[in-house]
């Protein structure tokens, strides 16, 4: 149904020639109405004033009448309103049609929503679209999925379309039909406009006739709310051409070669037999043999279906096609439920190929169709023969255009390929139309649109399509349709025929003439349509179908719901969401049993859920029993948490918008690794106390700044600090060791002195002091100037972020007090350079032997010496230290045999000296600054004494600038900058402290060091940074986030325990709850540079405000170009701000312990409490697991553990595999999810305390091999654990198996091939710890003993390499090397090449085959390494193994643990002293899913006797001959309810196996029998005990049974068991 072109003028309708559309599309204006044609604008004015629906056949426009109902809604849904049209279409090509139709007919915005599009996972997704678009064009599934998730709400929809409406049947399940049955509401005040299009109002055999038809017809509209609407057949004639129908008639099949037909059809019968009887030897499995005998019965009637239809060489074509395909598209292939077709009867296949291989390839036969040109039976079938024949007549006509269509795809493929080959059919271009399927691949989406469009400009003119180009696609126009397979319904019928709409086509039906049903059908086809036409016209009755209504379950707080229909694929969405691996698929398994009231579904959930057994109501059919069972565990899954307020599984937590509109107060910019935004750094309050004008004396406190050089050989002028504030007490003890040049270093300390008073005349000596001395080292190219002002600024104008006073002083020692070298001070200031130009010595003051001429004037010895001075020829300052008497310009300069300094100047400078005789100036050059906090020092390197190296000069080649500015002073200058970033950084530490002391008493545990520690990252180039504390808080921070989820949410699964402990933890939560708390202002994120050193006397020249902030740093796209302003702003990672919340975390735990650390988290927004109450409840749960004791050895389990259990329930969850369903529910996930916690606590605690001078990557490096799941598993290995799981997989027991014996072999350790590692024996090492935390109370010091009993094992298998992968590329990345791994896929395995190129040319490479990609990339990493070693390309790093070596080893301690454990009290043990006791009961059956396997010596654990329920069913149907009923703890109204019911109820809340009923006598004769019935009981609190009771005779079982279960439901009672 080509609906979606608009209609033409003139023409015989919709669906005309692609190219003219498309040009007349482009030409015209985006007004619908100016190409409609009357009976369309009728039919929408119509639409407008109430629901309709459009009855026209195919090619008459339904789809524009659409466009213009939705043009003339357009006030309704244009932007900014929020109403929206949505327009569904029930395939996803139609869905993309009708989009592109609307798009080109009207300005609206257009989003399409179908299986393709992008996953709208979240209800943020859906309303940034429905924000974005106007019309939403969509398959049906996704609203009905929208509207019961509450993503999409139907007051919303101003405008809802249906396109192919005929699917709302009123007790369908048809989306369309559910979407109006439980959410469209008459009765509500805002509700959409309803629109419907078909071209048949009746879908399904039988709904057409006269019975049915005014039934389907007024359902039809009592579903929708609408009102059939359809044109007179004289308004349509000038529009739509109307096809001849033909009838061609064959056969009849019942001729002289049927015989032939006959003979192929026994021997295929034969071959199915032989098939059957080889299955059955193979397997004793009877639900996988009956599976198997249904698909072979399917594959042996298509087989028929194709000899009969099609002949020999169709026959030959369809198993040919079968054998190339895989098992889902031979699933498809032959229309059986998913992929289940099973590899087993590919033998039935194979042999029926030869079969018919040996006939049409025998002598005389053309080896292939190709060269085939007498065309006889039996090789093509008289109907194809006849098809052939009709195509022929065709071939001459020009634009010819043909569909054929059938029913069934393989029909469809092994007959386009006849046609195909052919040769004289070669002017008919071929090609086969099936609908897009999971498993088909030779029909996806992308070959169904080319081969439309191929179809639409010529290059095909034959499609053999099935029921999919009957209606939706817009296929082109046709002369020629033929039916090979006669139409199922009317519907099909008329819809196909709409398919020849061109002048003069024809419509032609193959039938058999022997048939007369098949020559009957069809003129009832045109009865019914005409019968159809005219109900429409004069309604005949008003009776509708009664329709079904199901229960909803509704959330009240969001408002979503879930029909009984919806919830059977919500429940099985949300078990497929269940954590899951290659030997464990969670899937509901669903049991019916008859009771009182009707059938009852009882659904077994996977043992990871958080409920086990879910029992439906009575209802009257199984589809209604499973449907309310299903609805019932949504509720109850909801009820506990494993759904959320939508009913969805999961929904993202955190998001970058959210992010974004809670930090508005910061910049923020997309790098290339992550996300960063702009934020100020915080300068500490004690340096930002200043001083004002009108201060006078100012008291300042003052730190002598102690220099102790290592080597003692030079001298450090004494300095000091002065503040106005008083600095911390951590800060005043503040040692600094300052790393030099070539192993030297200087140990700074701050020693308090005391308080000095300053005048107002003497602070500004002191801050013109400062000002030159930083612009002297700092800004050296301000002096080479004759005049440099100082303190020309105005004081307000001195703004500064700092305020304190660096000054050379004397330290008086026995005092500890300071005095300033206010001499020194005002000498330096007195410099000509800061006074008027040309002001030099009088040279008639001094003596002429005390002066020396200097380039810049006379000035004295005593001024030159010890003082700064400028060489402008060599443009360079240095440090005048004394005057060289003995020499002069005319001695040797240097060490020249031939050259003064006189010819050196001459001859290199051009420079002739004036007074030559002069004696020279000995100077050191003044030295550039560095960062001298960052380690310079190499770890074996020892200092040592170093000559300092000094020039002699020419004083008349010097310019005289600071007097007094000697080399000491410059030396202690030098070393200043450094100090006081330190000393800013720990003081912003320590303000960080006092505010979380202020908050938590815990706070003022930790030391500013390890504040500032964490605050500081690797980037900033220190000699420590936050990465070791980070790694640490991450581990804390998960296993203890981990441990609260466990506790406070004891229904979730591991997969959703893990998720929300992610959603905790991850960065995105971390930083916004590090902004929230301000936290980014104390973090240090730049490495100390010098020159970017600010303080008062030289402010920075960036001024930054809110309106200049954005100019300043916008222009900064990396971090190494960020500019410095005066608020001091800098760009920080997202992630680095939250690694230092986690490396505050570590903090804690160091310096105080978890406590300190536990209240951190709780300070800043992560909650981590927990009551004593929640371990107990799960320790007493664990009891339900105590009936598997049975089955081990507890003894030697717990030998092997080295720990003695007080809940060994929790010993035994921790071997119990998801695969394994007997119990009764439950698994050993959770307690793996805690154990892989702790353990990663653990073994981070014990390596960060073994080495602690090990660097944070070797760290991480380290521990991702000792936590990865094959070393832990080798503890598995190590301690036996395998033979004591309890699963139910085969396939888990030959992995498991295959692993432990090459384990256990010589030469596994040096092999890099081997089994892959099972995840299953990892798991089990990570819940024995888990299982141990909580029978504990939590108390890691035992958890700890046990962790380091199993790190020998770990330590003995690993080799300490990292991944190969990672070595090769860290090893090509140091050398510049390029590596790539291109990659082939041939029969099902990876070819993996790994090519190692330089400079464009291939230096290495090495290839590998493997069924995992990853592992053939691994592999051949592992062969390319030592290749390019031996090639000369080095690794530059140590490996790990050689780093661990020269560590230096402690020993190992549990870090921060300091919690006291909780009490968990010991289960008390229950007697039950008057009852009945048996044997446990054990059970052969055979008839269950799967064989519970253990790789154990001991007997293996089979299935317990009631479980699986089939075990129950059996027992019932042959002692009772009624089965009964397993219902859960949610079950309804118990006084509703058989004892029987209520019983089984009890049992599974209980966690006990379900009750057994036996018929224990019969007395009395036959016809009047009375039957006697025992109830049997385990109550499994207690080991071992069955509660046995007694009915009272009863003339039926059923009665007899249920008196039984009374007696049994009376003793509980009693007992204390119901209360």
């Amino acid at each position: 149904m080509p609906d979606g072109d608009s209609p033409r003028l003139s023409g015989v309708g919709d669906g005309g020639d692609c190219a003219e559309s498309s040009t007349r599309a482009q030409k015209t204006e985006k007004d619908p109405r100016k190409i409609a044609r009357k009976y369309q604008l009728d039919l929408c004015r119509k639409a407008m004033e109430e629901n309709i629906i459009v009855y026209l056949g195919t090619g008459c426009g339904k789809t524009h009448i659409a466009v213009l109902l939705i043009n003339e809604l357009g006030h309704l849904i244009r932007k900014p309103q929020k109403n929206i049209c949505v327009f569904l279409a029930p395939t996803v090509a139609l869905v993309h049609q009708q989009a592109r139709v609307i798009e080109e007919s009207l300005d609206f915005k257009v989003g399409t929503f179908c299986g393709s599009s992008k996953p709208l996972k979240s209800h943020h997704d859906w309303e940034k679209e429905v924000d974005q678009y106007e019309v939403l064009v969509m398959i049906p599934e996704i609203l009905l999925m929208s509207l019961y998730h509450r993503s999409i709400k139907m007051e919303l929809i101003a405008l809802l379309i249906f396109d192919e409406c005929h699917h709302a049947q009123v007790n369908s399940n048809h989306p369309y039909a559910q979407i109006m049955k439980d959410f469209y509401k008459p009765d509500t005040t805002k509700i959409p406009r309803i629109f419907g299009m078909t071209a048949s109002p009746v879908v399904g055999k039988g709904a057409s006739n006269q019975a049915n038809l005014p039934k389907s017809i007024n359902s039809l509209e009592y579903i929708l709310h609408a009102k059939v609407c359809s044109v007179d057949a004289r308004d349509l004639k000038d529009f739509v051409a109307s096809p001849v129908m033909r009838v061609y008639q064959y056969g009849p099949v019942s001729n002289s070669t049927s015989s032939t037909f006959m003979t192929y059809s026994k021997k295929l019968a034969e071959i199915r037999r032989e098939c059957i009887l080889a299955i059955s030897r193979e397997t004793n499995d009877h639900q996988s043999l009956r599976n198997t005998k249904k698909q072979l019965n399917r594959l042996h009637e298509n087989m028929i279906f194709c000899l009969e239809n099609l002949g020999l060489w169709g026959a030959l074509q369809a198993s040919q096609i079968l054998l190339s395909g895989d098992r889902s598209e031979r699933s498809v292939l032959i229309e059986v439920d998913g992929n289940s077709f099973d590899d087993s009867l590919c033998r039935f296949v194979v042999q029926a190929a030869e079969l018919f291989a040996a006939d049409c390839t025998r002598d005389g036969i053309a080896p292939d169709l190709s060269s085939i040109e007498d065309l006889k039976e039996p090789f093509f079938s008289q109907k194809i023969l006849r098809l052939i024949g009709i195509l022929s007549t065709f071939r001459l006509q020009p634009n010819r255009k043909c569909i054929i269509f059938v029913n069934r795809i393989i029909t469809a493929r092994s007959l386009s390929y006849i046609l195909q080959k052919l040769k004289f059919l070669a002017s008919w271009k071929c090609h086969f139309l099936v609908g897009v399927h999971a498993g088909l691949k030779s029909m996806s989406r992308k070959t169904m649109k080319s081969i439309l469009e191929k179809f639409c400009s010529g290059e095909l003119n034959l499609l053999v399509a099935t029921k999919v180009g009957e209606e939706g696609l817009d296929i082109q126009t046709c002369c020629l349709v033929i039916r090979f397979d006669l139409p199922e319904t009317v519907s099909s019928f008329i819809q196909s025929r709409g398919r020849a709409r061109m002048p003069q086509s024809e419509y032609a039906f193959l039938v058999d003439s022997g048939n007369q049903k098949e020559l009957d059908l069809i003129e009832i086809f045109g009865r019914d349509e005409n019968r159809m036409n005219m109900e429409i016209v004069t309604r005949t009755s008003n009776e509708t179908f009664t329709a079904t209504e199901e229960r909803l379950y509704t959330v009240d707080s969001s408002g979503a719901c879930s029909s009984a229909g919806y919830s059977i694929s919500l429940l099985h969405r949300y078990c497929s969401k269940l954590p899951h691996d290659e030997f464990f698929n969670p899937k509901p398994k669903f049991y019916y049993f008859d009771d009182l009231g009707g059938i009852v579904c009882n659904i077994s959930l996977p043992s990871n859920a958080p409920i086990y057994q879910i029992v439906g109501t009575p209802q009257s059919s199984r589809e209604a029993a499973k449907k309310e069972a299903c609805l019932k565990a949504i509720e109850e899954l909801h009820k506990l948490g494993a759904l959320d307020e939508y009913l969805l599984t999961e929904q993202k937590n955190v998001n970058e918008e959210e992010l974004e509109l809670e930090s508005p107060d910061f910049d923020s910019y997309e790098g290339e690794d992550s996300r960063a935004d702009l934020h100020e750094m915080l300068v500490p309050a004690t340096l930002r106390d200043s001083w004002t004008e009108s201060e006078s004396p100012i008291c300042l406190n003052s730190y002598y700044i102690h220099f102790l050089p290592d080597p003692p050989d030079r001298i450090y002028k004494e300095f000091g600090l002065f503040v106005k504030s008083r600095l911390p007490g951590e800060a005043e003890k503040m040692e600094l060791d300052l790393h030099l040049a070539r192993g030297r270093s200087v140990m700074t300390k701050l020693v308090p002195s005391g308080v000095i008073e300053f005048t107002k005349d003497k602070v500004i000596q002191a801050q013109n002091f400062q000002e030159m001395s930083f612009r002297a080292i700092l800004d050296r190219s301000d002096f080479i100037s004759e005049l440099v002002p100082l303190g020309k600024d105005d004081y307000r104008e001195l703004r500064s972020s700092t305020y304190y006073l660096l000054l050379p002083v004397k330290f008086i020692k026995y005092a500890n007090t300071v005095t300033v070298d206010w001499k020194l001070v005002r000498r330096c200031l007195s410099s000509p350079i800061f006074r008027t130009p040309g002001s030099s010595v009088d040279r008639n003051f001094f003596p002429s032997h005390m002066l020396l001429q200097l380039d810049n004037g006379c000035s004295s010895i005593n001024d030159v010496e010890n003082s700064l001075v400028y060489a402008p020829h060599q443009k360079l300052f240095y440090f005048v230290t004394n005057i060289v008497r003995e020499k002069n310009s005319h001695c040797r300069y240097k060490d020249s045999e031939a050259t003064s300094y006189v010819d050196h100047l001459s001859e290199k400078y051009d420079i002739h000296l004036k007074h030559p005789e002069q004696p020279l100036l000995r100077a050191k050059p003044m030295f550039r600054l560095h960062n001298l906090l960052h380690n310079r020092k190499h770890e074996d390197s020892e200092s040592h004494e170093l000559d300092e190296y000094f020039y002699d000069l020419p004083p008349e080649i010097c310019q005289l600038k600071v007097i007094g500015f000697s080399k000491d002073i410059g030396s202690s200058l030098s070393l200043l900058p450094s100090i006081m970033h330190r000393l800013e950084n720990l003081l912003v530490a320590i303000e960080l402290k006092h505010v979380l002391s202020a908050s938590f008493l815990e706070g003022a545990e930790v030391t500013a060091d390890r504040v500032l520690e964490a605050l500081t990252t690797e980037k900033c180039q220190e000699r420590f940074s936050l990465e070791r504390l980070e790694i640490l808080g991450d581990a804390f921070l998960k296993y203890a986030v981990g441990r609260h989820f466990f506790l406070l949410h004891d229904t979730l699964d591991e997969g959703e325990l893990t998720r929300k402990r992610s959603n905790a933890v991850n960065n995105s939560n971390l930083f916004k709850l590090a902004i929230r708390s301000n936290v980014q202002v104390f973090i240090r994120d730049q490495p100390f540079d010098p020159c970017q050193f600010f303080a008062l006397g030289r402010r920075c020249p960036v001024i930054c405000s809110k309106e200049t902030k954005g100019i300043i740093h916008s222009q900064c796209t990396t971090y190494a170009s960020e500019v410095r302003c005066s608020k001091g702003h800098h760009w920080l990672q997202r992630k680095t701000i939250a690694d230092v919340v986690e490396a505050l975390v570590g903090a804690f735990i160091v310096d105080s312990g978890f406590k300190a650390a536990t209240a951190f988290l709780r300070w800043i927004g992560i909650p981590l409490d927990f009551e004593v109450s929640q371990v107990t409840n799960v320790c007493t749960a664990s009891k339900s697991y105590l009936p598997l004791a049975a089955f081990r050895d507890m003894v030697a389990l717990e030998n092997l553990l080295d720990y003695q259990f007080l809940h060994r329930g929790l010993l035994l969850q921790a071997f119990v595999h998801p695969s394994y369903t007997e119990h009764g529910g439950g698994c050993y996930q959770r307690l793996e999810f805690l154990g892989d916690a702790v353990l990663d606590y653990l073994i981070i605690s014990y390596l960060f305390s073994v080495y602690p001078n090990l660097k944070p990557g070797h760290l991480t490096d380290l521990r991702s091999i000792l936590a990865n799941n094959k070393a832990i598993a080798n503890v598995a290995v190590d301690r036996s654990f395998h033979k004591f799981i309890f699963f139910d997989s085969g396939g888990l027991k030959e992995a498991i198996n295959n692993y432990v014996n090459f384990m256990i072999s010589s030469s596994a350790r040096e092999s890099s091939e081997g089994p892959k590692c099972p995840k299953a024996l990892g798991d089990l090492v990570e819940s024995c710890l888990g299982a141990i935390l909580l029978d504990t109370g939590f108390n890691l010091e035992t958890v700890w003993k046990v962790m380091l009993s199993f790190l020998d094992p770990i330590m003995s298998f690993s080799s300490f390499q990292l991944s190969p992968l990672r070595e090769l590329q860290e090893l090509c990345q140091c050398h510049g090397l390029n590596l790539r791994f291109p990659t082939l896929k041939t029969g099902g395995k990876y070819l993996v090449e790994a090519k190692v190129t330089k400079d464009n040319d291939v230096c290495l490479s090495v290839s590998m085959t493997n069924s995992s990609k990853k592992n053939a990339v691994r592999i051949a990493s592992e062969l390319l390494f030592p290749r390019l070693k031996a090639e000369g390309y080095m690794p530059k790093s140590k490996p790990l193994k050689d780093v661990l070596k020269s560590s230096n080893k402690k020993e190992a301690r549990l870090i921060g643990y300091d919690e006291t454990p909780a009490d968990v009290v010991v289960p008390d043990s229950t007697e039950f002293g008057k009852l009945k006791v048996a044997e446990p009961y054990s059970s052969s059956s055979s008839d269950s899913d799967c064989e519970a396997t253990s790789s154990n010596s001991s007997p293996p654990v089979n299935r317990r006797s009631s479980f699986p329920f089939m075990d129950i069913i059996g027992q019932l149907r042959n002692n009772i001959g009624d089965p009964s009923d397993i219902e859960s703890q949610t079950s309804g109204d118990s006084q509703n309810k058989s004892a029987r019911s209520r019983l089984y109820e009890i049992c599974a809340a209980s966690c006990w196996k379900p009750p057994l009923f036996e018929c224990c006598e019969e007395e009395g004769p036959s016809h009047l029998k009375l039957f006697t019935f025992r109830a049997i009981l385990e109550i499994e609190s207690s080991q071992d005990i069955v509660l046995e009771c007694f009915g009272t005779p009863q003339a039926k079982k059923k009665a007899a049974a249920e008196q039984a279960a009374e007696a049994a439901l009376w003793y509980l009672e009693r007992e204390g068991y119901l209360q």
